[in-house]
């Protein structure tokens, strides 16, 4: 049977065609389900948000479209005979993914989503469990951030279980975890209950985000690697717009069961996660790291273009893997050796260190999930008191941000890793600084506020998000995972996120007391100053990556004498 696909060149034809027809079933669907007993301004938002899902609609078609053809793209262009070959002495030909890898990529990265309907449906429900528990925004804020803190625990286990049980039973466990969270949380009968449910849901998150990222790399090739690890905030973004779009649509239920609603959904696709798993195969590097080269060669053949290709990447990994136990045996490294070496580390590590802590202290720092969680209070500030309308300002934001990953996930092994984070965190500054200036006019307007402060603090949000989703969102996941060597990959990557993590939970636990005290306004102008100094911190600390396999990276972290030293220890081998 022929094999559909469309070309590259008729994308924004089937881009269009199917936004053109999303929003016809949108309109179609007004039609039949007329909003008579809305009031017209909610109806004009409720007709607003349809087109904004259709288009997000058409954006997901068009992606799913884009990644397929750009795969039988490379196929295409390879088989080529009029294509220039090379000879065997010349540069070897790149690995491209298959559909199994691409499969195995998305079930790995929807663990991510766990988080994201977090933060979405958060940031909606924690409105209607004030009114209902009549807690204080001192109360609100440890709720809403506890779930980060407790995620740093999480993260630091999960690196010695990874390298334990393997990675995909850390998957199972992240999802079992936070379906257990989630349970707890939908059948809250009261605030401790409450907090309960979110310090083991948070636990889960904490899995979940180190697990998703790494077990992509390590099973990607390089050519795709950029791509396939950039899912996991694609799945996060996506789960804030289902969390945006149940506090929307659920709204209107009675109080006391709408929230518990929002909360408990989650455990449904906790339960589909943990079920994936059975269609996962293990990570080859983790089976190798283990001994068991035949299991890795297996895995290897299925996740490659031919036998050639496997071959060639079992080889780079069992050297890698038998470079790190010679080095672990020459300084005499055994069981806590990984976190000896993280403390007295080699110029090299030190410098890997600093990119991976980097790149996640300052992905929270830029306080995004902060903005997440609390847009409907800035908003109320702003003077728009209507839930409905606060809850539909998210959605548009959701779909922004979900248009813009995908962006960034379609051109980052095109462009590269660094160009994409500049252009992101750069993009931030100015949105936040914008966003700090319809701020202090609307905290100074009194009466009724300016509408263009209120457009243009709505624009900066919806800007800033999408910045972020450029450049900060994908790339920290990439960096974090594909940096550090195979003897350190888990523990490393799992250090990094709990700097990830703990920087989350402090910006969300402090966001509206530093905001009560300096004003929304100060709050995004320090945002702003961060976010300048990220900015030259990508540029001078982070190198390129794109392109490169996971045992080539580290050379790039390496300084000319310790390159040298390597190169004599190979010749001394010959």
């Amino acid at each position: 049977m022929q094999e559909f696909s469309v070309p590259l060149s008729s994308q924004p034809f089937c881009f269009f065609f199917l936004f053109l027809l999303s929003c016809n079933l949108a309109r179609d669907s007004q039609h039949i389900y007329p909003c008579s007993h809305l009031t017209s301004p909610t109806h004009s938002l409720s007709s607003l948000l349809s087109v904004s899902l259709s288009l997000f609609l058409s954006l997901a078609v068009s992606f799913i479209l884009l990644c397929g053809t750009e795969s039988e793209d490379k196929l295409a262009e390879m088989d080529d005979p009029k294509a220039p070959t090379f000879a065997v002495s010349g540069p070897k030909k790149e690995p491209r993914a298959n559909k199994y890898v691409l499969l195995c990529a998305v079930m790995a990265s929807t663990n991510s989503i766990l988080l994201g309907y977090d933060i979405g449906v958060m940031s909606g429900a924690v409105i209607f469990i004030r009114e209902n528990l009549k807690i204080t925004y001192v109360q609100e804020q440890f709720l809403v951030g506890i779930l980060n803190v407790c995620s740093l625990v999480g993260s630091l286990a999960s690196g010695k279980t990874s390298d334990l049980i393997g990675r995909r039973y850390t998957i199972v466990l992240a999802a079992s975890t936070f379906l257990i969270g989630a349970l707890l949380m939908g059948f809250a009968p009261s605030y401790a209950f409450l907090m309960a449910g979110r310090v083991v849901a948070g636990v889960g998150v904490g899995y979940s985000l180190m697990i998703a990222p790494l077990y992509t790399a390590e099973i990607a090739p390089a050519s795709v690697r950029g791509m396939l690890t950039s899912l996991p905030e694609f799945f996060i973004v996506a789960g804030i717009l289902l969390g945006y779009i149940c506090n929307y649509a659920l709204a209107g239920l009675p109080e006391g069961l709408n929230w518990r609603i929002m909360l408990g959904l989650a455990a449904f696709p906790a339960i589909g996660l943990g079920s994936s798993i059975i269609f996962m195969p293990e990570s080859p590097r983790w089976l190798v790291m283990k001994g068991r080269i035949e299991e890795a060669k297996r895995v290897l053949v299925k996740t490659s273009s031919d036998e050639g290709e496997a071959e060639s990447r079992l080889q780079e990994i069992t050297q890698a893997a038998q470079d790190d136990a010679d080095l672990a045996a020459s300084k005499g490294w055994t069981g806590q050796g990984v976190w000896r070496e993280f403390l007295r580390p080699s110029p090299g590590l030190r410098r890997i260190l600093i990119t991976a802590i980097g790149i996640n202290f300052f992905m929270q720092a830029s306080g995004n999930d902060a903005v997440i969680y609390y847009t409907p209070e800035v908003f109320r500030a702003a003077g728009i008191h209507n839930k409905k309308k606060l809850f539909g300002i998210n959605v548009i934001m959701g779909c922004s941000k979900a248009a813009f990953v995908m962006v960034s996930a379609l051109f980052l092994d095109r462009f590269g890793r660094r160009p994409l984070l500049l252009l992101g965190s750069v993009g931030m500054a100015f949105s936040l600084a914008a966003l700090g200036v319809g701020s202090k006019f609307l905290d100074h307007s009194s009466g009724s506020k300016p509408l263009w402060a209120i457009v243009v603090s709505i624009v900066a949000v919806c800007a800033d998000v999408s910045f972020f989703s450029i450049g900060l969102g994908p790339i920290t996941w990439v960096y974090s995972s594909e940096v550090f060597p195979l003897r350190l990959r888990a523990q490393g990557t799992a250090l990094a996120i709990s700097v990830n993590r703990l920087m989350s939970g402090a910006v969300s636990m402090s966001f509206l007391s530093i905001s009560h005290r300096i004003t929304f306004a100060g709050m995004f102008f320090v945002l702003c100053g961060v976010m300048v100094l990220g900015s030259l911190f990508f540029y001078f600390f982070l190198p390129e990556t794109k392109g490169r396999t996971l045992e080539e990276i580290g050379a790039l972290f390496e300084d000319k004498r310790e390159g040298d030293d390597t190169k004599a220890k190979e010749m001394t081998r010959l």
